[in-house]
């Protein structure tokens, strides 16, 4: 009787870009259970020596993709498969951005903007993150699934009006219910102090919550108070906070919005480059000049175009712009948002020069801050990653492929503490990718935004084969990447 072959899965003649950011080679990569067994120059490794062998040769081997910066937590539990994430590459999700997680929360009525991003009162159901771990681990999700705790959850859950400063005692309830989040293995803390329930803490009530991360290896993100006019404030209050906390600090989507910012990414990224010479410092961005969140009547300023993503009181206008809903109607871009509150949207705020800037600079990691329960969402939902390889690097070679996976795999995972993620290594999660170089391509649009991406062969989760190209069932292998 033959020995049992010693690995399970070879993928050989493959060109492999680890993540790490050093040059492509030519290498086999052998798989055992859900680690990277081996990687070996070409044909170090006999095919007989796998249960199975896969040619890809002509193809990339890299990592699967961590995005950074999603609003999955509700997608995972409810939509496990997780097609607009794993079709495009992403192995792991990073959940509870911007100040919102959908635990330790539980609500009497409907969540307020922008917690209702996550969905109605019945999806905070989860009063511990233990409880929300426990979920996850039933449903096992396509994608692996690392969690940070939002600041607005926090606030909404211990304080009766969050439009005022936390008290000494709100202070110390929400204190106890992040150590109990970090301890019960969420990776860190997130604020977004842009949004209403968020907007009246100070810096003081910031750092007694991240501070909490600075002996448990976590990290701070942050949608910062102000991406318009008051972005060089904002990062200095960012940074500030961090240095005082003694914790990492990763700055939420970085832009410069509204037409009378572009080009001021000019003076955001060097102030971003000095903060990183003393602190640690990183920040992500989408591949996008439009973003999205919910429809605020306030920002209704009537010198960008925006697009209609959700609608509860008027749904059949999800895709359609404002200003001609406004029109049809016979009132203003305002009144128009009023009409259609609680509402989604898609705001084209930045300017293309911006984005370029910003995804090319060293820190940047790519995150798509995708809204996965928009009827109409933003097409960053599915194509944000081929869309920096194929676009941004190929097409119009504003990096190297090489750098283009590190800002999405191996930064990605050092930024963030996610061990033994993010590179193709020896020993490490057997996350990774198979693409076509030549053909990779994001496919959505804004008319079209749930189009699959293009170039794609596979995506192995934790060693396992869990979805092919043109396939719409995921063989779910994913799992949550607790803290420590």
């Amino acid at each position: 009787m033959p020995d049992r072959a010693p690995y399970d899965l070879l993928l050989r003649n493959g060109t492999v870009i680890d993540g790490s950011g050093a040059p492509r080679l030519r290498a086999d990569v052998a798989i055992l259970g859900d680690r990277i067994a081996a990687v070996a120059p070409t044909g170090g490794i006999a095919p007989a020596q796998a249960r199975e062998s896969i040619d890809v040769a002509g193809r990339v081997v890299a990592p699967g993709f961590i995005d950074v910066h999603t609003h999955d937590d509700r997608a995972v539990i409810d939509g496990p498969d997780m097609l607009p994430k794993i079709s495009q590459g992403v192995t792991t999700v990073v959940v509870g951005n911007c100040g919102i997680s959908l635990s330790p929360l539980t609500l009497k009525g409907a969540p307020p903007p922008p917690l209702n991003l996550l969905g109605d009162q019945s999806a905070y159901e989860f009063p511990s993150f233990a409880d929300y771990r426990g979920r996850l681990g039933e449903v096992m999700p396509g994608v692996n699934v690392a969690a940070l705790i939002g600041h607005s959850s926090l606030r909404i859950g211990t304080m009766a009006d969050v439009g005022r400063k936390a008290n000494a005692g709100e202070i110390d309830a929400m204190r106890r219910l992040l150590a109990d989040s970090l301890d019960q293995g969420a990776i860190g803390f997130s604020t977004g102090l842009y949004y209403k329930p968020n907007a009246a803490a100070d810096a003081d009530e910031v750092v007694a919550l991240a501070e909490l991360l600075a002996d448990r290896g976590g990290v701070y993100a942050t949608h910062m108070r102000d991406e318009h006019d008051k972005v060089l404030d904002s990062l200095e209050e960012s940074f500030s906070t961090a240095r005082r906390a003694r914790v990492p600090v990763v700055i939420s989507h970085h832009k410069c919005a509204g037409p009378h910012n572009w080009g001021r990414s000019r003076e955001t990224l060097p102030v971003i480059e000095a903060a990183s010479k003393s602190q640690p410092v990183g920040l992500d961005a989408y591949p996008y000049t439009a973003g999205s969140t919910v429809l605020d009547p306030d920002h209704v300023t009537g010198d960008i175009r925006i697009m209609v993503a959700w609608s509860k009181a008027q749904p059949e206008m999800a895709g359609r712009d404002l200003a001609d809903i406004a029109a049809e109607w016979g009132c203003t871009e305002k009144e128009a948002a009023v009409r259609l509150h609680p509402a989604g949207a898609i705001y084209f705020q930045m300017d293309e020069a911006d984005v370029r800037r910003i995804l090319s600079f060293p820190l940047t990691m790519i995150g798509s801050d995708g809204l996965p329960h928009d009827s109409h969402p933003h097409p960053r939902l599915w194509g944000t990653f081929p869309r920096v390889l194929g676009h941004y690097s190929r097409d119009l070679g504003l990096f190297p492929l090489e750098t283009a996976v590190h800002k999405m795999t191996g930064l990605s995972a050092m930024r963030f503490n996610l061990p033994d993620r993010g590179l193709v290594r020896e020993g490490h999660a057997a996350d990774l990718v198979v693409f076509d170089p030549i053909q990779i391509a994001d496919a959505a649009t804004f008319e079209a935004p749930k189009t699959p991406s293009r170039g794609l062969d596979f995506v192995l989760v934790n060693g396992r084969m869990s979805w092919r190209a043109g396939e719409t069932e995921v063989d779910r292998a994913g799992r949550l990447l607790a803290r420590g």
